[in-house]
């Protein structure tokens, strides 16, 4: 256990606020949805700070902090969805590219290659636009103006375009892994 861990460990444990928060009663709930979301998103690059600046990275949090990201995207997105069904086709996209490349490092690691598939600026760029667009998203109401739904409808989008690219990226740098080419006599 170190304080990179503990971070993510926090980060797990915004998943159940956020859902709560969503569906609560209280005035403002979406508002609180959403800062309960952008505190764990932000949490993501502290706990990446912390274990760089400090020394402590660990198998185990190598492991605990993608989880971490992804059951809390996963699970917002689900959240949306079910009063948005707009954004079904972007969450089925970006969940299906998070299921495909965690199965890719996965095998990777396998066969002591986990760095050709590091994480890269084009899954930086998807999950910068993705979490914007979440937070845009939580925030939206029937009171809000129409132009909000749509600059977060539109990102998040962008943010499954993004997800085929970076996916592609991946799957590029690990071609010659997953495809080896034979060697003739």
């Amino acid at each position: 256990m170190n304080w990179a861990n503990l971070v993510t460990y926090f980060r797990l444990l915004f998943i159940p606020l956020v859902v709560v928060s969503y569906h609560s009663e209280l005035v403002h709930s979406n508002v609180y949805a959403a800062l309960f979301f952008a505190i764990a998103s932000l949490s993501d690059w502290l706990d990446g700070y912390l274990a760089r600046k400090l020394n402590l990275t660990s198998e185990f949090g190598a492991f605990l902090d993608p989880v971490a990201d992804k059951l809390l995207v996963v699970t917002v997105l689900i959240l949306l969805v079910e009063n948005q069904q707009g954004l079904l086709a972007a969450t089925i996209v970006i969940i299906g590219r998070e299921i495909l490349i965690s199965a890719l490092r996965e095998w990777m690691a396998s066969r002591g290659h986990r760095d050709a598939v590091a994480v890269a600026f084009s899954g930086k760029l998807k999950t910068t636009f993705q979490m914007i667009a979440i937070i845009i998203l939580l925030l939206v109401t029937e009171e809000t103006p129409q132009w909000m739904f749509w600059l977060g409808f539109g990102m998040i989008y962008i943010a499954a375009v993004l997800s085929l690219w970076s996916a592609m990226h991946y799957f590029k740098a690990a071609g010659a892994y997953l495809f080896p080419k034979s060697e003739t006599k």
